[in-house]
């Protein structure tokens, strides 16, 4: 199995001494799905962003896709960022007053690719998604549920090597969310590299793997079978 992400000793301290990660080791092998797991404050958050390359680490490597992110000026990694990895967050972030279809559209705007072929690929990817009947609905007119598959629609459409939902679950209902799972392990048959970051202790045990964040540190990985004392 190719590696998708490997970190190694990653730290990373902010303004003040505050050290939100502390010597992480975490792979990620092509095709898994797994869990980042931890409470408010455990540094789940600052892992999000180290993996999907919105910032760096103070010490140690990340390697996505086979790119060592140390060596890569800040507009290679905006390229490897948009090609690699996909990002679906709690809050949807659709646009207003534009159709599912733009929206997922929009996931492809520095594709390269002309209009039509991006709002063809865009017809796809929301048809994987259940949605095929809902293309020309704009957000407004689509249930929390919905939305939020219009967003992972627009996360998946470039085919990344790496999706990464936050809190995927946070803002819906018990059904709805329930719904949204069991999408993402649809996806994940299907091929995707999927990371989903979480609180939710119910939400993690249903995922094949589980990695356990405390206080900056892996604690436990069900994939290695590693319990910290």
């Amino acid at each position: 199995m190719s590696t998708v992400v490997r970190l190694t000793g990653v730290t990373k301290e902010y303004a003040g001494g505050v050290r939100a990660l502390d010597g992480v080791d975490l792979t990620i092998g092509r095709g898994e799905l797994l869990a980042i797991a931890g409470p408010s404050g455990s540094g789940k958050s600052t892992l999000l962003h180290i993996v999907g390359t919105l910032d760096r680490p103070s010490a140690g490597t990340v390697e996505i896709a086979g790119h060592d992110v140390a060596s890569l000026t800040d507009r290679r990694l905006s390229a490897l960022r948009s090609q690699h990895i996909g990002f679906v967050f709690q809050a949807f972030h659709l646009v207003p007053g534009v159709s599912a279809r733009d929206n997922v559209a929009e996931g492809l705007l520095y594709s390269g690719l002309p209009r039509a072929r991006r709002r063809a690929l865009a017809a796809d990817a929301l048809a994987r998604v259940g949605l095929a009947d809902r293309m020309e609905h704009r957000p407004h007119e689509l249930s929390g549920g919905q939305k939020q598959r219009v967003a992972i629609a627009r996360a998946v459409v470039g085919e990344p090597a790496l999706l990464l939902a936050d809190e995927p679950t946070g803002a819906l209902d018990s059904a709805s969310g329930e719904a949204v799972m069991e999408l993402l392990h649809d996806l994940n048959r299907e091929g995707a590299t999927i990371a989903v970051i979480t609180h939710d202790t119910e939400i993690a045990a249903g995922l094949p793997r589980q990695v356990r964040i405390r206080d900056g540190r892996v604690v436990a990985d069900t994939a290695r079978g590693k319990v910290a004392a």
